[in-house]
């Protein structure tokens, strides 16, 4: 049945960028660090964060009104609550993934010119920078991902495997959820070399560092470490085009051993691709972002593993985001 739309209900939908870019400017600004070490006046926090008086204000103010901030006198205040998600050392935060929507705006705000060209748009970076950017993206996973990993690989179970081949393990925080389940298993985590680093931290203060290879180079041109006999393969498949993940696909079953496993993490489309909505609002994140990037069916993924010598493909798991899992076993 058609939803009765109302104009009230179009123009919320219109305005709703307002909110998150109140959320995201605060964030760039590194104003909620500032906030938690104690209350601020405007004037204190404009100079703390270089910043215009008036538009900090008017920024704080804003803050308050969303109750992101409580105003009391002159003085804004920052509850623990919102502390704990909106600061950057918090266990709990998710300030990272706030900062990485900032970029996504940057681009959705010109979807229609992705639409008219078939093109994704440059990246603008945040006042931040491009570097800072890119950190808040591998950030931004690692906060997403932490809150489940450990639930998502334990409804997975039984998993047996030895040796783990992590590709675009990023953070690092997947290949610390598998090898918690398997204490004697060890991991290779591939990725681009400059994000390395930031794995080999998290691994090492995990205390996992010694059971983990990391691997730098480029799923789409460079082999893979052989001899896993699992692979991960955790939201990549929708940054690449089919062809693309048919030529990764194929790079995993080389790395693999005879009858090893690869398991795929990623929304999972229905036939009909209008559901589910969060897997069709992000297709769009793939069309301003990506080349040739998309959300998927089982039908293509089973067939794209298929033709890289996978067989028995499954969804294992079923999700409304991100969170399907697809498991296949080579041939």
């Amino acid at each position: 049945m058609p939803h009765p739309w109302t104009a009230d209900e179009i123009l919320a939908i219109a305005r709703s960028y307002q909110p998150a870019c109140v959320l995201i400017a605060a964030a760039d600004l590194d104003l909620f660090d500032e906030l938690a070490s104690g209350p601020l006046t405007a004037d204190e926090a404009a100079r703390r964060v270089h910043a215009d008086l008036r538009g900090t204000t008017t920024l704080l103010d804003a803050l308050a009104a969303l109750e992101l901030l409580e105003k009391r006198d002159s003085h804004y205040h920052l509850d623990a609550a919102a502390a704990d998600l909106l600061t950057a050392d918090h266990p709990r935060t998710v300030l990272a993934m706030v900062q990485h929507q900032g970029n996504c705006l940057r681009r959705w705000g010109r979807l229609a010119e992705a639409v008219r060209d078939g093109a994704p748009l440059e990246r603008q970076p945040s006042i931040r920078g491009a570097d800072a950017d890119e950190a808040s993206f591998i950030s931004a996973m690692h906060n997403l991902s932490v809150r489940f990993a450990d639930e998502l690989v334990g409804e997975l179970q039984p998993l047996p495997f030895n040796h783990l081949l992590d590709i675009g393990g990023a953070s690092g925080t997947w290949t610390m959820a598998f090898l918690r389940t398997q204490p004697d298993a060890t991991a290779t985590l591939f990725d681009l070399p400059h994000v390395l680093p930031m794995a080999e931290q998290r691994l090492a203060d995990a205390g996992l560092r010694d059971r983990v290879q990391l691997a730098g180079g480029d799923f789409l041109t460079n082999p893979l470490p052989a001899g896993a006999d699992l692979a991960w393969v955790s939201a990549i498949v929708h940054q690449n085009s089919r062809a693309q993940n048919r030529r990764m696909f194929t790079a995993i079953a080389a790395a693999l051993q005879p009858g090893g496993h690869i398991l795929l993490r990623d929304i999972v489309m229905e036939e009909s691709r209008t559901a589910p909505v969060a897997g069709a609002l992000f297709a769009i994140n793939m069309l301003v972002a990506t080349e040739a990037g998309g959300t998927f069916t089982f039908a293509e993924l089973r067939d794209d593993l298929a033709s890289a010598g996978f067989t028995d493909a499954a969804v294992v798991r079923h999700d409304e985001g991100m969170n399907s899992v697809v498991r296949a076993r080579k041939r």
